[in-house]
Formats: structure tokens, sequence, C-alpha cells
């Protein structure tokens, strides 16, 4: 056993903390959940009260949420440089925290079919979609990467998001979406990661 465990679940939000862990280059513990049950344990719910992945625990303090977990994995390990000094972090920060909050309610959203009312857009976070895209597009428009010339764990996160998005139709397939997909996936990080995922599902990824 390592002092960093990993608790994931074949084709999850895990699959972004698998690319995380791989960009960091610490060796790790995966422990693989199925749906259901093997989530809800006493054990694990010590681990998540939500009972669901992913989640890690290094040097014996645990971590949820996606997002927070590339950011404090990016500190954790500074020597992998996913993370800028610290003076340089406000794009960071604010992207990173963007795929969390407005990208992702707005594709959960769109994925869900929920349409928000246009008088009721002032009530949600995000406004509505067309506003999230265009955010996004106007940053990739003036920078390689949303935290400026350089990756980051913000791509990682934020980047996948994107990176489903294409997938599953909840991202217009716009050239530049899929040229900035194209440098994240073609990471070497990347690649590792999701050939682990999928030997742990059993199939291609």
């Amino acid at each position: 056993m390592t002092d960093l465990t990993f608790w994931t679940s074949p084709r999850s939000r895990g699959a972004i903390v698998r690319w995380m862990l791989e960009e960091v280059g610490a060796p790790y513990t995966t422990i693989m959940l199925d749906y259901g049950a093997p989530m809800k344990t006493p054990e694990y719910l010590a681990i998540n009260p939500m009972g669901k992945v992913p989640a890690i625990r290094h040097l014996g303090q645990v971590v949820t949420e996606c997002a927070a977990i590339c950011a404090y994995l990016a500190d954790a390990f500074p020597l992998a440089g996913l993370a800028p000094p610290a003076p340089d972090r406000a794009a960071y920060y604010r992207w990173l925290f963007f795929g969390a909050g407005p990208v992702e309610a707005a594709a959960t959203n769109a994925a869900l079919g929920v349409v928000v009312p246009e008088d009721r857009r002032s009530m949600v976070g995000y406004g509505d979609a067309r506003s999230v895209i265009a955010a996004v597009e106007q940053r990739l428009d003036a920078s390689a990467y949303l935290a400026g010339d350089s990756f980051s764990a913000a791509d990682v996160y934020t980047g996948s998001q994107i990176g489903w998005g294409l997938k599953f139709g909840t991202v217009p397939d716009r050239p530049i979406f899929r040229d900035y997909w194209a440098r994240l996936s073609a990471r070497p990080a990347h690649a590792r990661a999701t050939e682990l995922d999928a030997a742990l599902s059993g199939g291609a990824a």
C-alpha cells in the first residue's frame, strides 16, 4: 500500500483523477468499486459520505470532488508543474472552478434535457449553456491552455469536461474545441490513464 490511495469505478468521473494522478507521476494504489452497494458500505462511507467516486487519501488526508482533488494533487506534488506559481494563479483558479461550477451544471442539465426558462436564468449560477460555451471559447481563443501558455490541472479538470462534451454532444463540435482536446488527449499521461481505465472495465476506452 502506498501513501496515496485512489477509489474509482470504470466509466466514472474517476477518469479525471486517474489522468491527474498519471500527470503527477507519484505511485498510488487503486481500489475499484462497482456502482451500488460497494459504494455504500460503512467502510467506504467513512471515506466519502456521499457514497460516490472518485476519492483519494494522501498521507492520511481524504479529498473528494474532482476539482478539489486536482487542485490538491497539483499542490502536493509541485515538481509536476501542474499549477502556476502562487502569484500567477488567478486564471488557473478561475477556469478550474468554472469547470466545476458553470460547465458541470450546464452539461448535466443539457444531458438531462433540463431547459431553464428565460425568465429564471438569473436564478441559475451558469445563466445559460450558450454563455458558458462562449466564455470557454473566448478563453481558448486567447491562450493555448486555460491558465495561460502552459498546461495545468485546470486543463485536466475543465478540459475533461470539454472532451466529454464533444463526445456526447453537450459541447458544440467547433474547431477551437476539437483542437484544444486534441492537444490534451495527446499527452502521454492521458494515454496511460485511458489504458488503465480500459483495463479496469475489461474493454476498450
